[in-house]
């Protein structure tokens, strides 16, 4: 289900896997790991769907990502204890929640026209911190990347979708490199192999299909699920 909602507005979920994974205390490099592979799984299927449907803007897209993959890796290799992991991950969560609840407006061909253009260095310092912050956590960064960019009115909201799948897929390539650099612990593939499987069918439902109830009610439905799981791992790690 989270596949389903989150791939049909370009996202991959990494924040909600992380949420459902932490409500069963896995090993924490398992989650990060876990999320960053659902990621992917997700995400390709609609960066094709995009590709093919020309919406792909790539000379406004490398900028972002040319400082965020590198940052992404370097995020994924830092080491950190189980208690700091999962106190990053619940500010992260409960930040994701608030920028899912928040209401943007599609951009009209006018405003994207008249909106200012964002210089290399800004693109690229955009692009590196929230990098680092998906290596770190094991999220793609597109919940982030995109309300941002509806924000500046970057271009239209097809075009955004586009851009945050792209985004999602590299970071996250890049964040499982990293991860797989340093495990210091035996994973469960059985485990990761099952959610790999209901990731797909979920993903590749919903990057050819159009939800068919208001896409701002389940955004905030699950701004308020991802809030509670945040609250809960503060409450737990802190």
């Amino acid at each position: 289900m989270i596949a389903f909602v989150y791939s049909s507005v370009g996202f991959g979920g990494g924040s909600s896997y992380l949420a459902v994974l932490a409500v069963y205390s896995l090993p924490y490099q398992e989650i990060r790991l876990t999320a960053l592979i659902c990621n992917v799984i997700v995400v390709i299927g609609g960066v094709i769907i995009y590709y093919k449907n020309k919406q792909i803007d790539w000379r406004k897209i490398l900028p972002l990502a040319i400082v965020s993959v590198p940052m992404a890796f370097l995020g994924a290799i830092v080491k950190l204890s189980q208690e700091t992991f999962f106190l990053i991950l619940g500010i992260t969560l409960v930040i994701a929640a608030f920028l899912l609840w928040v209401k943007t407006e599609p951009s009209t061909a006018e405003e994207i026209a008249s909106a200012e253009k964002p210089s290399l260095v800004k693109n690229s310092l955009l692009g590196g911190g929230i990098g680092f912050l998906s290596g770190l956590v094991g999220i793609g960064g597109g919940i982030f990347l995109s309300p941002l960019l509806n924000l500046m009115r970057w271009d239209t909201a097809r075009k955004i979708a586009a851009c945050s799948s792209v985004f999602i897929l590299m970071n996250s390539i890049s964040g499982i490199l990293g991860q797989l650099s340093k495990l210091s612990v035996e994973m469960n593939f059985s485990r990761i192999s099952i959610l790999c499987l209901s990731v797909l069918i979920g993903g590749q439902l919903g990057s050819r299909m159009s939800l068919k109830w208001n896409p701002l009610v389940i955004k905030r439905v699950t701004a308020v699920l991802v809030l509670i799981a945040g609250i809960n791992v503060l409450i737990k790690y802190w």
